[in-house]
């Protein structure tokens, strides 16, 4: 009897013992301060509130109730919503270098090569070389003065081809035209001009980049087995990233037999398109990594995916904002036309652009509006603190600059359209203004800022002025849709399609 009450006495001491240690522990390791989010289930987290709805706009209506950093539970991933300028600032400005790399996410690794793009690449040596590599030889000046001609010839001949469709008094799909047209730009930027297999890899491209914007498991459940067997998200894009680097190793081999046939004396740099300057860069073997042609695949799947996307979707939401105000319309029409005078009849030139103010108002709003890519991936490389918060190594950061852009805190009337509240401000798109970063801001910001928006403002000069533009028939600015699409971008749920009305002769533009 003494035996046994001696050991019960032994054993509830050991569980005092270790009750005190733990005890000890957990005040000398005091609990993480996490933000505060929305009500979780087990297993998925907070995934509920987001599946089926538009990310962006989900996300602000509940860090609205939550705060500016609102804990979500993705499944078995962590994440912190950044929606207030304050916050971007923080995150994105003060401690920039700590949320400088992206998230590891097992689909948009494929596509990243193993990081060893641009676009999705963790930040690191090879990050900072290829992004010295894009903006000091790809986004170069010598590279934006050799588009200058080629852009105003495309534009030119879509002005004609728009021209054509009016004059049949049918309505023209702004949507496809102006998509068709990045394409082109961009494509010719990258690859010299069009190629055999152009129309394969720009299906190819668009279908990976919709696959991407798709909902996968494995995602938020990147270290279950069963996820990884059941899914087909992963076996999707490695089809579609192997299609897209066939089609480049078939391109770079041409372009190496095409060289060779012409000898080396017919070399002309100045006429380098972007491959010819990263096979430069692969032969001369001066970075600190091989420049594989994998590697330039990945990069160049990344520019072509990037322009495209931006460009496309930010012309697309431009004619419909002014679509549905009408009074917006005129004033824009009118400004260029004062400016340019009534008998300028060939195509107009980015040099003609310096006095259009009220036009650069028009797509900084629609900018506000309409950011391309409303959501931003970060993710901190180091345990650090946000307003008070806690943010653990390794979070996954959703910066959403939609809602950023829409906060009653900063801008008045939010919702409403209206360029004139860029009106004697100084305000840009460079990631100078938290309020306002379509763009993104610090090391990650997106390069191709002037690329993009030389397109932009050269199309839409070309449009106001050339065109006066009218919904179709039935439609009233009150009923005009203007519901989104959530993809890799956010485009119009539908083509937008506008009557043009050709407002001066075309008669003498040069001919294709």
């Amino acid at each position: 009897m003494e035996g046994w009450l001696s050991l019960c006495l032994v054993a509830l001491a050991t569980l005092l013992a270790v009750w005190f240690l733990k005890l000890s522990g957990c005040k000398s390791k005091p609990k993480n301060r996490l933000p505060p989010g929305p009500w979780t289930l087990p297993i998925i987290g907070s995934l509920h509130h987001l599946v089926g709805a538009l990310p962006h706009r989900t996300m602000m209506a509940l860090s609205r109730r939550y705060g500016p950093l609102m804990l979500l539970r993705l499944g078995e991933v962590p994440a912190v919503a950044v929606s207030s300028a304050e916050a971007v600032a923080l995150v994105m400005k003060t401690n920039d270098l700590t949320f400088s790399s992206r998230p590891s996410i097992p689909t948009m690794d494929i596509l990243a090569c193993g990081g060893k793009g641009i676009v999705f690449a963790p930040y690191g040596e090879h990050w900072r070389q290829m992004r010295k590599v894009c903006i000091m030889e790809l986004l170069s000046s010598k590279q934006v003065k050799r588009m200058e001609g080629i852009r105003a010839e495309l534009v030119g001949n879509l002005i004609r081809h728009i021209a054509d469709t009016a004059s049949t008094g049918a309505a023209v799909n702004i949507s496809e035209k102006v998509t068709r047209l990045s394409n082109d730009v961009v494509t010719w930027a990258v690859f010299g001009s069009k190629f055999a297999q152009q129309g394969e890899y720009l299906r190819t491209l668009y279908d990976t980049l919709a696959l991407l914007g798709g909902f996968h498991l494995i995602d938020f459940f990147p270290s279950s087995r069963l996820v990884r067997w059941l899914s087909n998200g992963e076996h999707n894009m490695k089809r579609r990233y192997s299609r897209v680097q066939r089609i480049i190793a078939d391109i770079i081999e041409g372009r190496h037999e095409a060289k060779e046939a012409a000898g080396s004396g017919a070399c002309n740099t100045n006429d380098d398109d972007m491959l010819d300057v990263l096979l430069r860069l692969q032969q001369e073997d001066a970075l600190a990594f091989p420049l594989t042609t994998e590697i330039i695949g990945t990069v160049l799947f990344d520019i072509v995916g990037a322009a495209t996307e931006t460009t496309g979707r930010l012309l697309e939401w431009v004619m419909s904002e002014l679509a549905c105000h009408p009074e917006a319309m005129a004033k824009a029409q009118l400004e260029v036309r004062k400016v340019l005078g009534e008998d300028h009849r060939a195509v107009i030139t980015n040099s003609d652009l310096a006095e259009l103010h009220y036009m650069r108002m028009v797509i900084k709003e629609v900018l506000r509006l309409h950011p391309p890519t409303p959501i931003i991936l970060r993710m901190n490389q180091e345990d650090c603190k946000i307003m008070d918060y806690d943010i653990p190594k390794g979070t996954s950061v959703y910066v959403n600059i939609f809602a950023v852009s829409r906060d009653p805190k900063h801008w008045e009337n939010p919702e409403q359209f209206k360029p004139e509240r860029f009106e004697n401000s100084k305000m840009d798109y460079m990631g100078t203004c938290s309020e306002f970063t379509p763009f993104g801001t610090g090391r990650r910001r997106c390069p191709g800022i002037q690329f993009s928006s030389s397109l932009t403002e050269l199309t839409l000069a070309n449009f106001l002025y050339h065109f006066d533009w009218m919904l179709p028939d039935g439609a009233t600015p009150a009923s005009f849709d203007m519901s989104e699409k959530f993809a890799f971008t956010v485009s119009r749920r539908y083509d937008l399609h506008l009557r043009a009305i050709p407002h001066v002769s075309l008669k003498s533009m040069p001919s294709k």
